[in-house]
């Protein structure tokens, strides 16, 4: 594999090698002069330093393998939009541009759908977490790349992107405490105080966790699905180094994809709880139902001559 290098233990793309020759130097004296002060005096309240939590520090990997990946998923996503969008044309659309206009519309098809009416308000977001997990976790596919989702630090990141996104639409939309109210659950009598408080615990520690599932959901199954193609192709080489990984390559494609809609998804669910179209704030009227429910009514018989 000339492709990729040993390096603290497992392999890493030798461009990670190429970036850290040129640029591990300076920023290994910048860990060691700066952040590694700091991690070791908080992790010194637990009786360990920032060597045991984050491993050595060296020059080869003073800039992690998935944070040069994630900086290259990044720029690939702009340069693979912008590449295959091409010339927008409305009379003669090429096939990248109906490619693009097909994931547009599936996408915000399900914002409305999931997040409601005024789902298109956060379609942005939700587009770019959709285009940059895709690319992070197909770049697993390709030589010279990992899927920087492949690794537990990127896909919290995400996650507490996600939460904090979300978190802020809720707080700006509906004010704190009503932000917060809305964790407690439906108006409950008063003698049913306990219940509305055991509630409010239960949604509060289930919002909290939810970086942590939308992580370790995302990490768990890009990891696995790169492990998996290791073993498999290594059972008997060179035989399994020709036909295999082809089929692998397109299981992984597949889950690659679920993936990247399953945390779309999720994220789209946790800004409609939050969220609510304009104008539809009072308990039990809904105008937009309503229209599409009038919508709906068959038309009247038109009167004969």
């Amino acid at each position: 594999m000339l492709l990729f290098s040993e390096g603290g233990g497992h392999h890493v793309p030798l461009v990670v090698d190429f970036i850290n020759h040129y640029l591990g130097k300076p920023v290994h004296e910048f860990q060691m002069n700066y952040t590694k002060p700091v991690w070791d005096k908080f992790f010194s309240n637990f009786g360990t330093e920032a060597e045991a939590v984050f491993g050595p520090y060296t020059v080869e990997n003073a800039i992690p393998w998935y944070t040069i990946m994630f900086v290259i998923a990044c720029l690939l996503t702009v340069a693979a939009i912008w590449i295959v969008k091409g010339k927008l044309s409305e009379d003669d659309p090429k096939p990248g541009q109906m490619t693009l206009e097909a994931g547009y519309l599936y996408l915000a098809g399900m914002a409305e759908s999931v997040i409601g009416p005024h789902g298109m308000k956060y379609f942005p977001v939700v587009a770019t977490f959709a285009c940059l997990i895709l690319i992070s976790n197909l770049m697993g596919q390709f030589p010279l790349f990992m899927s920087p989702t492949a690794s537990v630090n990127v896909t919290f990141a995400l996650g507490i992107s996600s939460f904090v996104y979300y978190n802020y639409c809720g707080i700006s939309e509906n004010g704190l405490l009503a932000h917060l109210k809305h964790l407690a659950g439906p108006k409950l009598p008063w003698f049913m105080f306990i219940v509305t408080v055991l509630i409010f615990g239960i949604e509060l520690i289930s919002n909290l966790i939810r970086p942590l599932t939308l992580g370790v959901r995302l990490f768990a199954n890009m990891y696995s699905d790169e492990q998996v193609f290791v073993q498999i192709t290594n059972l008997a080489p060179p035989f399994t180094h020709f036909l295999v990984p082809l089929l692998l390559t397109g299981l992984g494609v597949f889950v690659a994809f679920v993936q990247t809609l399953v945390f779309t998804l999720l994220s789209m669910i946790y800004l409609g709880e939050v969220t609510h179209p304009h104008n539809d704030h009072e308990e039990g009227h809904h105008p937009d139902f309503e229209h599409h429910i009038a919508d709906a009514q068959p038309a009247p018989f038109a009167a004969a001559p």
